[in-house]
């Protein structure tokens, strides 16, 4: 689209109009026969279209130049999707494999630090394919924690994370066991060469493009979600497997197995979930979610354990029951929240076994 075409756009409104107009059209999402058909899932929908919507704007309008790129975190307390991991701290930034580029900064403790070059098309539907990786155990810090990486497609000395021709992003993984005593890494990223330059200012044709982006953004990366909700249904109330390459092409963590569910309970109902067999690992984790694939709000409930936080009987085996009322013993509670549907999702990261994890429903009365 060329500039003129932009202004012309810009300045008769037609820019603006069709991008409200493509929100309209995203709301359709609520109404897709497999979704549930109630007043507070469909509000929780028009909710999470919004979180997509600020997610998209942020994206493509705030921060979509790859020659000025700043790791933010996209996923948290308020923007969610896709099975976000209440135990991450997420960062993202748009890169070209034409540039060269430094990440610098320091280590912290945080207990997992991942780094990954992608192809990122969720705004077309297409997914997310990891190109490069860098575990923070592979990496040579300086005497204080220092961190310091190149990105780039040619190989360098030190610490290297690739690109290929097509990346256009990077993705960081800040995994936390326990965030009261744990400290995040800070960390920076800036093109090389770039470091007495400006970027340009806003443009006709970049708002018009990221107007356009962002509702490309919200109609595809929602129905892609939403696709994937659909098909746990057949295991319903199961910690079932995954598809593992799925996972990886739509933007997972290479050290981490996946399992996903849906899951359902009447009021008198609680589903208890068993890992009688706990690899070694760098942690595990399970998370319980709304319908959206949106973590519960981990804010003021507990929906959420991992090796750290969970309560291990004497065999070393973790019971966690989902119930919506504290259960008798002590068990590890997961709340609903509100929510009697949903999806959810068990993590082994950094283990070489992935055993099975089993789960029944029974009546609240009989725990």
């Amino acid at each position: 689209m060329s500039d003129t075409t932009s202004e012309q756009r810009v300045m008769d409104g037609r820019a603006w109009e069709e991008f409200c107009d493509g929100l309209k059209e995203a709301g359709q999402l609520v109404f897709r026969e497999q979704a549930p058909a109630n007043a507070f899932d469909r509000a929780e929908g028009y909710r999470y279209l919004a979180r997509m919507t600020r997610a998209g704007l942020e994206s493509f309008l705030e921060a979509g130049d790859p020659g000025f790129p700043d790791l933010r975190c996209p996923v948290h307390e308020t923007i969610k999707m896709g099975a976000d991991n209440p135990d991450n701290y997420y960062q993202s930034a748009p890169i070209d494999p034409e540039y060269d580029y430094k990440i610098t900064g320091t280590r912290g403790t945080v207990d997992y630090l991942g780094f990954g070059t992608v192809i990122n098309r969720y705004s077309s539907g297409g997914g997310m394919k990891t190109d490069g990786f860098l575990d923070s155990r592979e990496i040579d810090l300086g005497e204080g924690g220092e961190i310091e990486i190149i990105v780039s497609q040619q190989e360098q000395p030190g610490n290297w994370l690739r690109m290929g021709p097509e990346t256009n992003a990077i993705n960081v993984r800040q995994t936390f066991q326990d965030r009261r005593k744990e400290r995040r890494a800070e960390i920076k990223i800036q093109r090389i060469g770039a470091e007495n330059e400006r970027p340009a200012p806003l443009t006709p044709e970049k708002l018009d493009k990221a107007l356009q982006g962002t509702v490309q953004f919200l109609k595809n990366t929602t129905g892609l979600f939403a696709g994937w909700a659909e098909g746990f249904l057949p295991t319903t109330n199961e910690v079932a497997p995954a598809d593992q390459g799925f996972c990886q092409a739509i933007g997972g963590d290479p050290n981490i197995y996946y399992f996903h569910s849906a899951w359902s309970l009447a009021d008198d109902e609680a589903l208890v979930i068993d890992a009688p067999d706990i690899p070694d690992c760098q942690t595990w984790n399970f998370v319980l979610q709304n319908w959206w694939m949106e973590s519960l709000d981990y804010r003021h409930h507990t929906v959420h354990y991992n090796t750290h936080t969970a309560k291990y009987r004497q065999d070393g085996a973790v019971r966690i029951v989902v119930a919506h009322q504290q259960p008798p013993g002590d068990d590890n509670w997961v709340e609903t929240a509100g929510h009697n549907r949903g999806t959810l999702c068990w993590r082994w990261i950094g283990a070489e076994r992935h055993p099975p994890v089993n789960a029944k429903v029974v009546k609240f009365s009989e725990l």
